[in-house]
């Protein structure tokens, strides 16, 4: 299992090309028969979901940030199990990780971690010899890190080919692929980036196909499996990581328990959520239950618990308003105690309004649009007890939006924050706890189990 063969997929900067690139290539290795493990390097929702497309795998994040360095590896064998090949998708730059932290949570920093080699994914459009350069340069900057090969993307023509190969001959860096310019390959963006999967049906499925084409046409896959096949052995003690507690009770002691029911967000417009969560909560002894508030009225059935992810509530606000039967439900939910776990667009939805539009209403305060974009790693405290942590509990976190709330009077912050700026964020009242604040429970597993105990007992 340690030593799965893998590759990262990284680039210069962002624009290059490597969603393409690693989405094409995943859906060209499973084409081929592979079971593919889809990974993405950094806190993104998005390019996962073109993964497990293109895989029919849970597309899966790998975070030295949000989960520490040492769970790199573990939860990239948890990934991976049953699989006969890995694809890492990294984030911006390959050196490029967080502000002010060095390489961590880097695209070299996970590369390394993992003992992976790297296929450079060079953006070729305006540029000929300076190529040679610049490919030297990033396979020479970290010695630890191994360029194993580079992509040529939006290469404009058999001469630009000839002339992008020439110049490359003397950097010992091989070609293991050379992609034209393709304008059917891309895929719609808005204010946050990518329009999800699950919003594009049938088109998305398009365009990971065209994607996998010209990966097909365009690579050399026998050069780049022979390439992941070469990354050798994790580093020493590296096992898979689970959900399940070395003190959690045992499948047959939580089956005589009570267990309560979750409900997840999901559909259209709450994208946003890692695999790991719905894992979590599973161990802890929920039944997971995903409902769409775009479409149905009530909560599942026994609905002990609710948990509202990320995602665009902002886009379809008014769908999520004319749904009230649900709106009055969720109100419900949490006016009687029950916990409550908001992230984001979560926050936005149990707000009174959204750019005018009336919302749950669980919370004080209002929401709208903005144009200025909030975006960044916050190491945070919780302020107080909650429904998720004990007073001091300290998580790192992801902030991702356009949007602002105000709030009204009467509900206590959820977390404490340091950087940028320091500040108080989110709401704790009764049993919700809402914030703008993406978390990732693989880092402190407990807020799962603390979740599902209070479902069980509110």
């Amino acid at each position: 299992m340690s030593s799965v063969p893998r590759l990262v997929i990284a680039a210069p900067s962002s624009g290059s090309g490597k969603t393409t690139v690693a989405t094409g290539l995943m859906a060209a290795f499973a084409a081929r028969g592979l079971a593919v493990s889809p990974h993405k390097v950094g806190p993104d929702y998005i390019d996962p979901g073109y993964h497990a497309l293109a895989t029919g795998r849970v597309g899966r994040n790998l975070d030295a940030y949000l989960c520490g360095p040492e769970l790199v590896a573990p939860l990239f064998l948890h990934g991976a199990r049953g699989c006969d090949l890995a694809v890492v998708e990294g984030v911006m730059g390959l050196y490029d990780g967080a502000a002010g932290e060095g390489e961590l949570a880097s695209t070299a920093h996970v590369a390394k971690l993992l003992r992976a080699p790297v296929v450079l994914v060079v953006d070729a459009s305006s540029q000929s010899r300076s190529v040679a350069a610049l490919v030297h340069g990033f396979a020479s900057w970290d010695p630890e890190v191994r360029v194993g090969g580079v992509i040529l993307n939006k290469v404009g023509s058999d001469r630009h080919e000839a002339l992008l190969r020439e110049a490359l001959d003397a950097s010992g860096v091989p070609v293991l692929g050379v992609l034209r310019r393709v304008p059917q390959v891309d895929t719609p963006s808005r204010h946050l980036g990518l329009v999800p999967v699950a919003e594009r049906g049938a088109a998305a499925v398009d365009s990971v196909g065209a994607m996998a084409a010209q990966v097909a046409r365009g690579c050399d896959l026998a050069a780049l499996e022979a390439l992941a096949r070469a990354a050798g052995d994790l580093p020493g003690g590296s096992a898979p990581w689970t959900p399940e507690s070395p003190t959690h009770d045992h499948p047959t002691r939580l089956a005589e328990k009570r267990r309560p029911v979750v409900a997840v967000a999901g559909g259209e417009a709450f994208t946003f959520s890692y695999a790991e969560h719905a894992e979590l909560l599973a161990a802890a002894g929920a039944h997971v239950v995903t409902f769409d508030p775009l479409r149905d009225e009530e909560l599942p059935e026994g609905t002990a618990g609710l948990v509202i992810g990320g995602g665009f509530p902002e886009v379809y606000a008014s769908e999520l308003s004319a749904n009230e039967p649900l709106r009055k439900a969720i109100a419900e939910l949490a006016l009687s105690g029950a916990p409550v776990a908001a992230e984001c667009a979560g926050l936005l939805y149990l707000c009174r309004e959204l750019d005018g539009r009336p919302m749950c209403g669980v919370l004080d305060a209002t929401a709208r649009m903005t144009e200025r974009l909030t975006l960044g790693y916050r190491d945070a405290v919780a302020v107080g007890d909650s429904v998720l942590a004990p007073a001091g509990t300290r998580m790192r976190g992801h902030e991702f939006h356009r949007t602002v709330v105000e709030p009204g009077a009467g509900a206590a912050p959820a977390w404490g924050m340091r950087a940028p700026v320091r500040r108080v964020e989110g709401f704790v009242q009764q049993g919700v706890h809402a914030s703008y604040l993406h978390t990732h429970w693989a880092a402190e597993p407990g807020v799962a189990r603390r979740f599902v105990e209070r479902c069980r007992t509110s």
